[in-house]
């Protein structure tokens, strides 16, 4: 029975009918559809709507839902369930079952709304930071003791070091003084002390739910991280959870940046004490260079304890309860990539919407934020689970895409397609509201999200992109990344500065700490050659080792030919040691610029020999900038021209790339994929050559679900892709297509549809508007029908036409432009959804000659009903906490939006080619 519902959901909305073979398409699991964030509102839940709900989502295409806790709506406070209550657990109980039974994961966060917190976090497991107070002391005054936070706010702080600097730069260590019975200390002269203080940050939850508000955890802590899961093994011992995942977001625990323990924790790790170096941690001398070496271990060690402390354990944790983990590291305080490999999957994010080149694909200024998602800021995410041989990176994708209800599944497609690129496979959408269905229209809402609920009037054509997910997810799962070269990620030149305490690396401010850099700018110019790479750190290039295929990362990554060393200043020895190791083993090193400093301050002497001597022995000329030296079984390149390096080692970039075409390639034993998009403004058709070859050429379809055999011509293949549209060709000498690709050409337009169109709604609200006849197609908002201009839902459009069908022919429609989905019945024969660009559908085994009838089901978006709410001062937007906000995060209000273009507008024709 699975199998068949596996093979039903390929075939749907298919524009030919063909025979899929099951090898071609892999067998549906519930990972390779898409999930969705599934906000619990107060816990406001209960059985019959969670039924409903999730029933709704199977039929959609969902694979399962991530369920998040959070604040209430108003005025439903009896409905609220404690979190972790036993009729809490009830509810998780039953959404597991209902999702076993449906087929369908059920992932939770591991805690309400955001950071890590709640209740049970007394101050003393509270997130941590530093206070750095400094008092000036005369000669002769005293210094009372104890000393006091400078913030008042502080209940729960302790003095941690004190020391006392004279004019002279000498330092006076009064950490005796801490804990001693004396009162006080005279200052022999006048002294600056500085105090290190160990407080709290006072952060609550963000966004709690009835019975999760309280603080935010200390992240960094041992102890602290513990007693946070306590809380969990009391209420899930003895209990059979079927979670699938436990959930961390986004790093979001703001001014924590230190734990109680800290001190210790950087002695272990660095050998000497921060706290003899408390006048550069301050920042408070004149040598720069050693401040920000100091900060640099600073750096180094939070990010150490962030992963030993805080992921580690929570994976632990999470396999204990039989499940996995799953963890967002941006804006973590640490060696971003290093943290994504520490769960057991990696979780990006976009945040905003980007700008793309496809012909009228909608982007209205004043509906997006200003911020454009870096796909390049994802692959810091994929380049952990690549290198780390796991299997799944997944993203919470289109958080604020657009303004709220204006997001159309057009524009949901390029933005999902760059995380693809970027090598992404298991996709959840940001996000869906439980909403009981007594609830009126727009049913709960929450504030950052395009709200993909069963309120939506695309609702019914969501399946459309669900598919498409679910197709391409197919393929990057059961598939590995085919990226030849390891990028290294230069973490100590970040980390290296004077400035501030943490360094916190988070998607919103790429353009700071990820843009400026030289390893951007290299990598964007490798991926521009047609390169395909991940990202990799010290710790990675620690671990590898040399294969017979290459540079082996782990037990399950698909090895490397090649690693590249972006021009830097800081580096670890013991990182350009084992370079040396694996290039003496075999592996090739492509330096653009050798290192100048060791990074830290930790035994510094000698390290900085260390590496200059490491360095001599590759007798590099410092006067030659582009030279290699063979190196045991492998070569070290010192070259500004990294191309050329690549292309002596017999690596080329791909050819496609020219086209204009983004391309991911993968493998599979012996078989190789190309994902392939069109961003660009017209369609591209050319002989492209692969670098894989094989004897076969087959284009899947991930659109339809259909598949073909390409021609092959001088080990070249025809590419012809449509600005918004996506291939994957499989490379493969054992696999075969059933049926050759026809190809667009000689394409004629053969009918127009002038005849008039019958149009009734059928589905949406406050009200359905009265059906008409138009005779000329235009958008109902400007039909001066009041009933028409608030309505968001589903209207049909149905007329006939004429068709000369003629043999060997085959037929596409051409919607030309829709607000915002369709869904296509010709001759009473459901063909598919058309839900993004190019708005088309092959119609050719539906037609017939002579006389034809077309159905088309347009839907467009929930603005237009929402606007209405506003300009009549219905009270829809009634939540606890922050509300909902618009895209600035502002009062919403959609009173004052113009109208938006809804239904069918054409031209509509039929193209024979």
């Amino acid at each position: 029975m699975k199998k068949i519902i596996a093979a039903v959901m390929l075939s749907l909305t298919s524009s030919i009918s063909i025979s899929l073979a099951q090898d071609l398409w892999p067998t549906v699991t519930k990972e390779m559809k898409p999930w969705t964030r599934w906000w619990w509102l107060g816990s406001a839940v209960d059985k019959p709507n969670i039924d409903r709900e999730l029933n709704l989502f199977e039929k959609a295409g969902f694979g399962g839902v991530e369920i998040t806790p959070i604040y209430g709506a108003k005025n439903y406070e009896k409905r609220y369930v404690q979190y972790l209550s036993p009729t809490w657990m009830e509810m998780l109980d039953f959404t597991t079952n209902t999702s076993n039974k449906l087929g369908m994961g059920v992932d939770i966060n591991l805690g309400t709304g955001w950071p890590f917190g709640g209740p049970h976090i007394q101050e003393r497991d509270a997130a941590t930071r530093l206070f750095l107070d400094e008092i000036q002391v005369k000669k002769g005054e005293k210094l009372s003791l104890p000393l006091k936070v400078s913030d008042a706010k502080q209940t729960y702080a302790s003095l941690q070091a004190l020391r006392a600097y004279k004019q002279s730069g000498e330092e006076i260590n009064l950490d005796a003084y801490i804990r001693s019975g004396d009162q006080s200390w005279t200052a022999p002269e006048d002294v600056n002390i500085i105090a290190l203080f160990s407080g709290r940050t006072r952060q609550k939850v963000k966004r709690a739910a009835p019975g999760g508000e309280g603080f935010t955890l200390d992240h960094l802590g041992k102890s602290s991280v513990q007693s946070y899961f306590e809380r969990f093994n009391n209420a899930f011992s003895n209990k059979k959870l079927n979670v699938r995942s436990f959930f961390n977001d986004s790093y979001e625990v703001y001014g924590a940046n230190w734990t109680d323990e800290f001190l210790q924790e950087f002695e272990h790790i660095k050998g000497y004490k921060l706290q003899h170096h408390l006048i550069h941690f301050a920042g408070k001398s004149d040598d720069l260079d050693k401040q920000a070496r100091v900060k640099s271990d600073y750096r180094e060690v939070v990010s150490a304890i962030l992963k030993n402390n805080f992921l580690i354990p929570f994976t632990q944790f999470a396999n204990k309860h039989g499940a996995i983990s799953k963890n967002q590291a941006h804006g973590s305080p640490g060696n971003l990539i290093d943290l994504y490999a520490s769960t057991d999957i990696a979780e990006c994010e976009t945040f905003g919407s980007s700008s793309f080149d496809i012909p009228n694909l909608r982007r209205d200024s004043a509906d997006v934020r200003n911020v454009d998602p870096d796909p390049m800021m994802a692959k810091f995410a994929t380049s952990a689970t690549n290198t780390s041989g796991k299997k799944y990176t997944s993203s919470e994708t289109f958080t604020w895409l657009t303004e709220h209800f204006k997001t159309s599944l057009s524009q949901a497609k390029p933005e999902v397609e760059q995380l693809f690129l970027a090598g992404v496979n298991h996709v959840f959408y940001h996000g869906t509201t439980y909403s009981p269905q007594d609830v009126p229209y727009p049913g709960w809402l929450f504030y950052a999200s395009v709200n993909f609920t069963t309120n939506n009037s695309f609702w019914p054509h969501l399946i459309g992109l669900n598919q498409y997910i679910t197709r391409v997810q197919s393929i990057l799962q059961t598939s590995k990344a085919d990226n030849e070269i390891l990028v290294y990620w230069p973490i100590y030149d970040i980390w290296n500065s004077p400035k501030g305490i943490d360094k916190t690396l988070s998607v919103h401010h790429v353009d700071s700490w990820l843009h400026p850099t030289e390893f951007y700018k290299q990598s964007v110019r490798l991926q521009k050659m047609g390169y395909s790479f991940d990202f990799v750190t010290d710790d990675i290039i620690g671990r590898s080792v040399i294969k017979e295929h290459g540079i082996s990362t782990a037990q399950h990554a698909n090895p490397y030919k090649v690693i590249y060393i972006p021009s830097c200043t800081y580096f670890s020895e013991k990182t350009f040691e084992k370079l040396l190791s694996l290039a003496e083993e075999g592996a090739t090193i492509i330096f653009e610029d050798l290192p100048k400093e060791v990074n830290g301050f930790a035994d510094i002497k000698a390290r900085k020999m260390k590496l200059q001597s490491l360095i001599a022995t590759l007798k590099f000329n410092a006067e030659d900038k582009n030279q290699y030296t063979a190196y045991g079984r492998g070569k070290i390149y010192l070259t500004q021209d990294v191309q050329s390096a690549l292309e002596t080692e017999q690596l080329f970039g791909e050819r496609i790339i020219r086209s204009g075409l983004k391309f991911s390639r993968r493998t599979a034993g012996e078989d190789t994929y190309y994902y392939i998009v069109n961003h660009g403004k017209s369609t591209v058709d050319q002989e492209v050559r692969l670098n894989a070859e094989g004897k076969n050429y087959i284009l899947l379809d991930p659109q339809t679900g259909a598949h073909y055999a390409l021609p092959v011509r001088n080990k070249s293949i025809r590419v012809q892709l449509k600005s918004g549209y996506a291939w994957v060709i499989l490379v493969t000498d054992k696999k075969q297509g059933e049926k050759v690709y026809p190809y667009q050409d000689d394409v004629k337009e053969v009918v127009n549809i002038s005849t008039p169109w019958k149009i009734a709604f059928i589905a949406g609200g406050p009200e359905l508007p009265k059906a008409r006849t138009l005779s000329e197609l235009s958008s109902w908002t400007t039909w001066n029908d009041k009933a028409a201009n608030r309505f968001s839902g589903t209207a049909v459009y149905e007329t006939t036409f004429r068709l000369n069908k003629e043999t060997g022919k085959s037929y596409l429609l051409e919607l030309g432009k829709v607000a915002e989905s369709a869904k296509v019945v010709v001759n009473g024969k459901e063909v598919g959804v058309v839900w993004s660009h190019p708005f088309e559908i092959n119609i050719e085994d539906v037609v017939v000659d002579g006389e034809n009838s077309i159905r088309i089901e347009v839907a467009n978006l929930m603005a237009n009903r929402v606007r209405d709410l506003d300009v009549n001062g219905v009270k829809w937007r009634n939540y606890h906490e922050i509300n909902f906000v618009n895209i600035n995060y502002k009062d919403f209000d959609a009173s004052s939006w113009e109208l938006m273009d809804s239904g069918l507008f054409g031209p509509v024709r039929i193209l024979s080619y």
